[in-house]
């Protein structure tokens, strides 16, 4: 089996509660006691200063160690010598163009998918770990070379998830209308559209839904289907869907 193991989290701060707060008990659990340092990559947004010392601040209250890929003279370098990675949100092809930039696609796979390398993300970080970010919420503020991703799941997630609000006189695309749009393209994969806070934890080839919220899912040519933290989607991690 394939020894990977992803935290695919919605989004980095709740309403009330600071960043990363409502998901810390899961990247402890996550991260565990063999990981002393994580190599956070902070290519979503522009001050990347700034957002490494936020995430550092916060890793560090967890009892890990943080270095940022931005700071590194060797980027490819510091990926094959990470113990963990986590990529944070922000803008979605901004991050997957300094990705392709680096040189850091295949890296990450390697490390991830063939060393077992614990991988956590939220919100841009978890659209690129997906197959494409062809489900982000983002605006294309610039151009990557190409809307695939890092393939560590065979299906795409939507983060953010919104539900219509029926009391809305919005007349707007709905979420759930722009994923059926997406679906109306042959050969597009399943859409897992995650709630805020909604995260999903992947081990090898098992993946369970956790976190507060539902999540609701896409298959082409489906109804789409609601499901409750504990959901075993272990389904989707086959490529036969």
């Amino acid at each position: 089996g394939c020894p990977r193991r992803l935290l695919l989290v919605s989004n980095s701060t709740m309403h009330g509660g600071g960043y990363l707060g409502h998901c810390q008990q899961h990247i402890q659990s996550f991260l565990g006691e063999k990981v002393k340092r994580v190599l956070f990559v902070p290519y979503a947004l522009h001050d990347r200063d700034a957002y490494a010392r936020t995430a550092r601040e916060k890793f560090e209250s967890l009892g890990y160690g943080l270095d940022s890929i931005h700071e590194s003279c060797d980027p490819v370098e510091a990926v094959r010598k990470s113990e963990a990675i986590f990529i944070g949100g922000g803008n979605t092809f901004r991050l997957l163009k300094a990705l392709y930039d680096n040189s850091l696609i295949q890296e990450i796979r390697k490390r991830v998918l063939e060393d077992g390398i614990p991988y956590m993300g939220s919100s841009a970080g978890t659209n690129v770990a997906t197959i494409s970010i062809n489900t982000t919420n983002d605006m294309p503020i610039v151009y990557p070379p190409s809307l695939q991703a890092l393939g560590l799941v065979p299906f795409n997630i939507n983060p953010h998830y919104m539900d219509p609000d029926v009391k809305s006189t919005h007349m707007g695309e709905t979420r759930e209308e722009r994923i059926r749009q997406y679906h109306e393209e042959p050969n597009t994969p399943p859409v897992l559209g995650l709630r805020e806070g909604a995260m999903l934890l992947v081990e090898g080839d098992k993946a369970t839904l956790q976190g507060v919220t539902g999540a609701r899912l896409f298959l082409r040519g489906k109804k789409p289907t609601e499901h409750e933290p504990g959901t075993d989607f272990s389904f989707l991690l086959t490529d036969s869907n």
